[in-house]
């Protein structure tokens, strides 16, 4: 760490085990200054907050780093007091390739490796492909972040990004709750039959517990598909082929499945209809006005027109004006007053 206290700014990302393990853990942390480059193993039993003590006070270079925010501060106190990060400043900057590859490649004319892409950060050792892979996430950000903020600087949109990092980092704070009533609602569940979606609730939990007992992903359980695929089948009385399982696995799939099929009408799942409230002539007049103003400045600026406004942000403001679903400088753009975002 002393080599980093001499550091004005640093680069930083994480990799994490989400494709692998059911209860994510933070694995690896790549750290690049001017001083070079190196990895962190927070499964090493190491105390981090010293580390992220010193990190924090410099100014910090992530790329996309909503994920690792969170991801960073499961593991310890981690506030930036100042925050740069590539992505948001990329896509403002009206860039197409957004990845840190394209960006990589358009900067530096180096086409990094993706060969560890899904890679298990958990195992140890880590192989030479994937040290060499982490270190790449690190070792060009720096140099990248001064040729996209000198970009920022000149289109003088140095204020939008100060405003959408914010919000990025507001946004990583916030905790959704599991809502049991509606996560087994998978996509494609809606075609299914009532009874087919009673079915599948029950494979949905009984999946999400032996994954969580497995300590891995859900989908190595029972893919989407296949409980899609198995829940109709049953429901109308068809012949299924089961998921390859082993032995226990198989029992308690068949049991539950068996089960599920008892389950009476009336505790089947019931169709949500979702009443949205019909817009008002004035509304609709509104909105088609946003998005005029709105595909006119994307066009002059060349910038994709979901950065300007995203449409549910216009609906959003369509409905009341005073709204924060829109940035100031999108209302700005559009030609509306500021508001105080709470």
């Amino acid at each position: 760490m002393g080599r980093l206290e001499g550091c004005s700014q640093i680069a930083l990302d994480t990799e994490a085990d989400s494709l692998h393990c059911y209860f994510e853990k933070l694995c690896l942390i790549q750290i690049s200054a001017e001083g070079g480059h190196w990895l962190v193993d927070p499964l090493a039993g190491l105390d981090l907050q010293p580390l992220f003590d010193v990190v924090c006070s410099r100014r910090l270079v992530f790329h996309g780093a909503d994920y690792d925010l969170r991801l960073l501060r499961r593991a310890g106190s981690f506030e930036p007091s100042d925050l740069f990060d590539t992505m948001i400043a990329a896509r403002l900057c009206g860039r197409t390739g957004l990845g840190l590859a394209a960006l990589v490649e358009d900067f530096n004319g180096i086409k990094l490796s993706k060969a560890s892409q899904k890679a298990n950060w958990a195992i140890r050792p880590l192989s030479g492909q994937m040290v060499d892979y982490a270190l790449n996430d690190t070792r060009y950000l720096l140099e990248i972040s001064a040729r996209i903020e000198a970009d920022l600087l000149q289109l003088g949109r140095w204020a939008w990004f100060e405003e959408s990092r914010s919000r990025m980092i507001a946004a990583t704070r916030e905790t959704k709750e599991r809502d049991d009533s509606k996560v087994w609602r998978i996509s494609g569940s809606a075609a299914l039959s009532p009874r087919a979606q009673a079915v599948l609730r029950v494979l949905w939990f009984w999946r999400d517990a032996e994954a969580r007992a497995w300590d891995r992903p859900p989908f190595h359980v029972i893919g989407n598909e296949d409980m899609l695929r198995v829940a109709d089948q049953v429901s109308k009385g068809n012949a299924y082929s089961t998921p390859r399982m082993n032995g226990r696995r198989r029992t308690s799939f068949e049991v539950v499945l068996s089960l599920a099929l008892q389950i009476p009408e009336s505790e089947w799942p019931r169709v949500e209809k979702v009443r949205r409230k019909r817009a008002h002539k004035d509304q609709l007049a509104r909105f088609d006005a946003l998005k005029k103003v709105r595909d006119a400045v994307a066009a002059e600026l060349g910038l994709d027109p979901a950065i300007v406004a995203p449409r549910g942000a216009m609906e959003a403001t369509a409905a009341d004006t005073a709204s924060s679903a829109l940035m100031n400088w999108q209302r700005q753009l559009l030609g509306l007053e500021a508001v105080t975002h709470v």
